[in-house]
């Protein structure tokens, strides 16, 4: 099967690899639509030890069911493989699983491929209405309807229903969604690119700025740098939330002081639970999340160039899906 590897830093190539194969039980899944994440460039820039060259990347993805008992089913996949029996597992934390796998981290391969081999708990059956691309979304949606929930679960009940989100890229997006959807009307996206910003404001759905100086009950940082951090810490408000979901770098930009003496809770964010993942598809399905046209679509034989263009800053939409089939 044809697949973009991942060969080492700024390289990736469309190759020929052996065809994947299901085991276990697995469903053989012929991909139809495979998103781009964050997480793809860290490793395509290096700076993700968990995902060593060679690997096939990409981890949010859609496709059709090849043979078995659901051949022909159109599904959208929960690439977090998890083990079922442990205590986090049996509690309906699954994310938390000490012995979790995901789909473009060793020992198994990604989604910008032709085929991608996974459990039958981890589909979710996609309505003909929907397109392989917005069904792909689910996976960064998730990510977002998962931070939006724990951090509303968090907030004091007397503070506003208010939000600042830093980043407008494609989990800064999913996040006011994900607010929109539980309720949260003011909703303001943080997003320094013009390009991107110039974008975002053609929807009508997003407020976007350039900076911002209000301070807010609820920020959500979905970049995760040191400097989006000193800015949550600078502008939530006294007794209010962090949710931080990117994972730009390591280190620094908390005011940890700040967070004490103002009783701010901090909350740390990853991927999404089997029924956030759940929730946030059929949240998809039923049009709740808005058109989803903030989305750029490529051939897998266009991945190359596409990862160039985001390394450069040259990509207006916040998501590139990548059809290995086109």
């Amino acid at each position: 099967m044809k697949a973009l590897v991942y060969e080492g830093v700024e390289q990736v190539a469309l190759r020929d690899v052996p065809d994947a194969a299901s085991r276990n039980g697995e469903h053989l899944i012929r991909v139809e639509a495979a998103g781009i994440c964050g997480s793809d460039m860290h490793a395509y820039l290096g700076h993700d030890a968990r995902r060593p060259a060679p690997l096939i990347l990409g981890h949010e993805a859609a496709g059709t069911v090849v043979g078995g008992p659901r051949d022909g089913a159109r599904v959208t996949i929960n690439p977090l493989v998890t083990c079922g029996t442990c205590a986090v597992c049996r509690t309906g934390r699954e994310n938390l699983c000490a012995d979790r796998q995901i789909i473009s981290m060793p020992p198994r391969e990604g989604a910008f491929a032709q085929y991608v081999a996974m459990p039958e708990t981890n589909l979710v059956e996609v309505p003909d209405h929907v397109s392989f691309a917005k069904a792909a979304l689910a996976e960064p949606l998730a990510v977002s309807w998962h931070a939006v929930r724990l951090a509303l679960d968090a907030m004091h009940p007397a503070m506003d229903r208010k939000a600042l989100v830093i980043g407008g890229g494609a989990i800064g997006v999913a996040a006011a969604l994900a607010l929109s959807a539980a309720g949260v009307e003011d909703v303001v996206i943080v997003e320094p690119s013009d390009l991107r910003r110039t974008y975002l404001r053609r929807k009508d759905a997003f407020n976007v700025v350039k900076e911002a100086t209000e301070t807010f009950p609820l920020v959500i940082d979905a970049v995760g740098f040191a400097a989006t951090r000193a800015t949550a810490s600078a502008l939530v408000q006294p007794g209010g939330v962090i949710a931080h979901v990117g994972l730009g770098e390591d280190a620094g930009g908390l005011d940890v002081r700040r967070m004490t003496l103002q009783e701010i809770t901090f909350i740390g964010t990853y991927t999404y639970t089997a029924e956030d993942f759940r929730q946030t598809a059929q949240a998809i399905f039923d049009g709740r999340l808005g058109t989803l046209d903030w989305i750029e679509e490529r051939t897998l034989s266009e991945g190359a160039d596409a990862f160039q263009d985001l390394r450069k800053g040259g990509v207006a939409a916040p998501k590139i899906i990548l059809a290995p089939w086109a």
